[in-house]
């Protein structure tokens, strides 16, 4: 089995150029064919009077030009319409180009050859095989329109195999599978048609990091197929295809053990691309002597991957619409379990009106609300209220009401005063969320009989008390938010309300409620709502809140939770 090394430091190996020049040139129509010449500048294009003419219509008529200097080979563009290339990036300036590079120039190719052949003792134990060739596979993937279909021959005998491969396997990846089952139909196909003695597939991670998803070799040699990161990084991001004509006589393969031992050579990789994205690349590998791989071989294993790369991305898209709907019915029950944490009734009670709900700007919410009523050691009745909203939005926010809930219940009913609930519940939160995690807090009791009031704000958005006769006061902090520090001191503040009085609770989501501007609603804002409708019933002024909101926000879904609990002395 073949091992790519670890890391293969990709350069391209330097070596002796003869007094000749030679190209493989593959025009965009018709066989490959050697040109060789001895100028010491060629100019290539479209007209007549070019140097190397090809019969292009995508090329300028002087597209470009290859210079011979001091023993080195530029390439130059002479300013074309569409660009020349080398080995897959466009070039800007004059750009040296070494024995096996691509030079690319619309439809036609043009690799640069080792020598003349009388030059055969100046390059003696060098070879072709011994280069590894770079394609943009964007490019070998681009439909043929800008070239002509063969018309007869080998050519066409060629293009028409590709093609029944592609409408084969275009057909055979329609059917539903799962990965695993698309993973094999896709060796099936690289063995059936490129015949190589090993294969492998490697997909990318979410972490970036490659892993071998499906492998198969003709002949099981033990071991796991192990792949190069530089190759890796080359294919996939870059983009480009590689072909390594005799790995045992490249320089960068010598680090490869497992390679010189195996005696493979001939391997070709190719990224599966999506789109803009490489979601992973194949690789196959054989002896010479059972087959050595083409170019032709390359544009094929290129093809073969596209196809693989949509089915694959159709795959995920699958898996990841499934997860959705997991995640939402996950949710979903979450909220309902949450809903069951609310209140189900407040409390009635004579000469008082209560009112409270709240709004989830997502599935789950952040907000917590609490009414009830307890006795004191005196044998007086009170009514206790509690708003709460903790740090972040989603599900971690609401399992973090949930565990607010349970640890204020405790200290509610037990009769603890508003600054000591606020202590407990602090110190008990600090030690079991992390430092980011905390809640602000607004807790009232409310003594039924007097109207009195006494409260703490742990670093809550300040509730209003509106008097019957319109004036409106504030309810400021008193404390720290909840779980902030590991000993938070809080005190008690009192107020008294009259009949006719009413207290609003709040959180931040309706009073950072924002309009196209980026302008709040805002206390002021708030406070004149309610002054205005002070006499209204409690659903009623809730209802209208809301409606003011959605108006004021144009529409545009709430960015917070929003909770109200609305208290009036009748």
């Amino acid at each position: 089995m073949f091992h790519l090394p670890t890391e293969l430091p990709f350069r391209y190996p330097s070596l002796p150029m003869s007094t000749s020049l030679r190209l493989t040139v593959t025009p965009p129509q018709g066989e490959p064919y050697e040109f060789t010449t001895d100028r010491p500048e060629v100019i290539v294009g479209r007209a007549s009077d070019a140097d190397l003419p090809l019969a292009d219509r995508f090329l300028s008529r002087h597209h470009a030009r290859l210079i011979r200097r001091d023993g080195k080979v530029l390439v130059e563009d002479l300013g074309s319409r569409n660009g020349t290339s080398v080995n897959g990036v466009q070039i800007e300036s004059q750009t040296a180009v070494r024995p096996g590079d691509i030079i690319s120039l619309c439809g036609s190719t043009l690799r640069l050859a080792n020598g003349a052949a009388d030059d055969a003792t100046a390059i003696e134990g060098e070879e072709l095989s011994g280069v590894t060739l770079f394609r943009n596979a964007t490019e070998l993937l681009r439909p043929s329109l800008e070239a002509a279909v063969p018309q007869e021959g080998e050519g066409l005998r060629r293009y028409a195999e590709r093609l029944g491969l592609l409408n084969e396997v275009h057909h055979a990846l329609g059917k539903s599978m799962d990965l695993d089952g698309l993973l094999e139909l896709i060796l099936d196909g690289a063995f059936r048609h490129l015949q190589p003695e090993e294969c492998a597939i490697y997909l990318r991670e979410p972490d970036g990091e490659m892993r071998k998803a499906a492998s198969r070799a003709v002949v099981a040699t033990g071991g796991d197929l192990f792949y190069s990161r530089a190759l890796a990084r080359e294919v996939t991001e870059k983009k480009v295809a590689a072909l390594v004509y005799d790995a045992q006589r490249d320089e960068r393969f010598a680090s490869a053990h497992s390679i010189m031992t195996s005696g493979v050579r001939s391997l070709a990789a190719a990224p599966l691309l999506d789109e803009e994205e490489a979601m992973g690349m194949m690789v196959i590998g054989s002896r010479i002597a059972t087959r050595a791989f083409s170019e032709e071989d390359l544009e094929l294993l290129v093809s073969l991957s596209a196809v693989a790369a949509l089915r694959l991305r159709n795959i995920r898209l699958a898996e990841e619409a499934a997860e959705r709907r997991a995640m939402e019915q996950e949710m979903a029950l979450a909220r309902r379990i949450q809903t069951k944490l609310l209140p189900e009734a407040l409390p009635e009670l004579p000469t008082w009106e209560i009112h409270g709900g709240t709004l989830p700007s997502r599935t789950v919410s952040g907000d917590m609300y609490q009414v009830l009523t307890r006795t004191t050691e005196e044998g007086k009745q009170e009514c206790v209220a509690m708003v709460a909203d903790v740090s972040g939005k989603g599900m971690a926010a609401s399992l973090l009401t949930a565990s607010l809930e349970a640890l204020a219940v405790g200290p509610i009913e037990v009769g603890h005063p508003t600054d000591a609930i606020c202590r407990r519940v602090s110190q008990r939160l600090y030690q079991r969320t992390p430092p980011e995690k905390y809640a602000t807090a607004f807790v009232a009791t409310i003594d039924i009989e007097s109207g009195r009031v006494r409260y703490t704000n742990a670093g809550h958005n300040p509730a209003l008390v509106v008097r019957h006769d319109g004036g409106v006061e504030e309810l400021g902090a008193t404390g720290t938010p909840l779980g902030l520090l590991p000993q938070a001191a809080f005190t008690a503040a009192e107020i008294e309300l009259a009949p006719g009085d009413l207290l609003a609770i709040y959180t931040d989501g309706v009073t950072e409620t924002v309009d196209p501007e980026d302008d709040e609603f805002g206390t002021p804002r708030l406070a004149e709502f309610l002054q205005r409708l002070i006499g209204q019933p409690l659903d009623q002024i809730a209802s209208d809140l809301e409606s003011a909101l959605d108006d004021f926000s144009h529409g545009a879904p709430p960015g917070d939770d929003v909770t109200l609990v609305l208290i009036r002395r009748s």
